[in-house]
């Protein structure tokens, strides 16, 4: 038998021989239909691919069986995190939805909130936030913030560490003999961007090396928003040696245009990123950069997720993973001066 596009209850009764009450008794698991019948009815419902609604399932039982992942928009930082996030909910009875909440050329404030009013309570049972932008709102279901735009005591958060991060990456820009560091900073309303700027400003003051706030410029994590100041960066005459952006789509939009403005990466300007996304290994010239664990970030949060579904609650409200230096080819040392 085929699967049936919009297959009914009708459908599956009339498939199996049965009365509608009857399937719905085997969709409900309530008494008073016979094993055989019940085995029937059930194949009949996977053949023909039957899904009863989950609006209907949820007043029946104040449960979806469906957890959300709500994103702002898909792009490498929020896909390498799904990865982890579905292989927590395996094997735990919860079907995932995915949920890009942006829209318009910028993800608004609050955000979250909108998307959860559509889906909370008849879709799904609770949700994991990525980026959320406001701290303190009153979610309804159970949720859990990755990587949150402000510092929220009031829900489970996992996040990595951004200002070690950043502070790494800058030394290492130091050890190899680079002084002039510009940085193409993030979102200034995001918590883990102003976590990074800081990062960038202690591993120079540590070094001696005033900060110079012509060579700081918001890129905003895209690369669209990217290219008009890694342009104004490098296109002067006292140009840095060496550039740490926020992210790594921002860091590859950064070497595009030094391409184009004639400099060579690594030989005349080292560049480094910031999450380790696909993107950073797999561009032609491979980024080095300061590693997220974004897999692992992802599983953390759908693990205290769970906790929260079953009434146990996270160990650790707020855990805050490590980050690590990834060198590849966009790096190299300061050439000595002529």
């Amino acid at each position: 038998m085929p699967v049936q596009l919009n297959a009914t209850i009708v459908d599956v009764a009339r498939s199996a021989g049965v009365s509608v009450s009857t399937v719905s008794k085997v969709i409900n698991a309530r008494y008073g239909v016979s094993e055989r019948t019940a085995e029937r009815v059930r194949r009949v419902i996977a053949e023909l691919g039957y899904e009863s609604s989950l609006g209907a399932r949820s007043l029946r039982s104040q449960r979806t069986g469906v957890l959300g992942v709500l994103v702002a928009e898909f792009e490498p930082f929020s896909t390498e995190l799904l990865k982890g996030i579905g292989q927590a909910a395996e094997g735990r009875g919860y079907e995932l939805l995915a949920y890009a909440g942006r829209t318009g050329p910028q993800p608004q404030l609050g955000w979250e909130r909108r998307s959860l009013a559509r889906l909370s309570g008849t879709l799904i049972d609770g949700a994991v936030l990525v980026t959320p932008t406001v701290s303190g709102a009153d979610y309804r279901i159970p949720v859990v913030a990755l990587d949150p735009h402000a510092d929220d005591s009031s829900i489970p958060t996992v996040d990595s560490d951004n200002l070690a991060g950043a502070e790494l990456g800058v030394s290492y820009l130091l050890r190899l003999g680079h002084r002039r560091i510009a940085m193409l900073a993030g979102r200034p309303d995001l918590n883990s961007a102003q976590l990074r700027e800081q990062g960038y400003r202690n591993a120079l003051g540590a070094a001696g090396i005033p900060i110079d706030p012509s060579l700081i410029q918001v890129g905003g994590f895209r690369p669209d928003s990217a290219t008009a100041p890694a342009r104004a960066l490098l296109d002067r005459p006292d140009r840095p040696t060496a550039v740490f952006a926020a992210n790594d789509l921002t860091a590859i939009r950064t070497i595009e245009v030094a391409n184009e403005l004639g400099l060579r990466v690594p030989e005349d300007l080292s560049v480094i990123g910031f999450d380790d996304v696909p993107d950073a290994s797999q561009f032609r010239t491979p980024l080095t950069t300061i590693a997220q664990p974004l897999y692992e970030m992802g599983r953390i949060a759908m693990e205290m997720l769970l906790q929260l579904l079953d009434g146990t609650g996270p160990a650790q409200p707020r855990l805050t993973l490590a980050t690590s230096l990834v060198v590849r080819e966009s790096t190299a040392p300061l050439p000595p001066t002529p």
